[in-house]
C-alpha cells in the first residue's frame, strides 16, 4: 500500500484549511510536494498579514521556491483545498508547476472560468480530490460569517 497518495497530501492540506479556518480566515490550505516530500505548508493568511495576496498557493509557492532555491516548481505538486483564483493561476504558470490537485471548485472566482488557459500547458490538473470536506469547510465559514 502506497502511504503517499493525493488522498494523503489532500488530508494535509485540509490541516492547513482548518488553520485558517481558526484564524478566521477563509479556510484554503496548501501543501507542496517534491519527490513525496512536505516541501512547503500554507494557508490563507490574508487577513492575518493584511494582504490581499496572501493566499495559501502563493504563499506555499513562495516557501518551496525557497526551500528549493529555484524559482521554478516544475518537479512539484500543488495541493490545495480550494481550486485557484486567477492571480494564483497565474503564478503556477510562471513557476512552471508540474501538477496541481484541488479539491473543491470555485464556481465564483476559480481560473477555470476565464476561457484561455492560465496554467503552464505541461502543469497537469486532477479535481475534486478532497472536495467535499473543502466545500462543508468553506461552506460553514460563509454561513457563519453571513449570521
Amino acid at each position: 500500500m502506497d502511504l503517499y497518495t493525493d488522498d494523503y497530501f489532500m488530508r494535509e492540506a485540509l490541516k492547513e484549511a482548518r488553520k485558517a479556518l481558526e484564524l478566521g480566515e477563509v479556510p484554503v490550505g496548501a501543501v507542496v510536494v517534491c519527490q513525496n516530500k512536505i516541501i512547503a505548508r500554507a494557508h490563507n493568511q490574508t487577513e492575518q498579514l493584511t494582504d490581499s495576496t496572501a493566499h495559501a498557493e502563493m504563499l506555499a509557492v513562495t516557501a518551496a521556491s525557497n526551500y528549493l532555491g529555484s524559482k521554478y516548481l516544475n518537479e512539484c505538486t500543488l495541493y490545495v483545498t480550494l481550486e485557484p483564483c486567477v492571480m494564483c493561476a497565474g503564478a503556477l504558470h510562471w513557476v512552471q508547476l508540474q501538477q496541481l490537485v484541488f479539491g473543491a471548485s470555485d464556481v465564483q472566482r476559480g481560473y477555470s472560468l476565464v476561457s484561455s488557459p492560465l496554467l503552464h500547458p505541461r502543469t497537469v490538473v486532477k479535481r475534486g480530490v478532497g472536495e467535499q470536506e473543502s466545500k462543508v469547510m468553506l461552506q460553514e465559514f460563509f454561513k457563519r460569517l453571513r449570521a
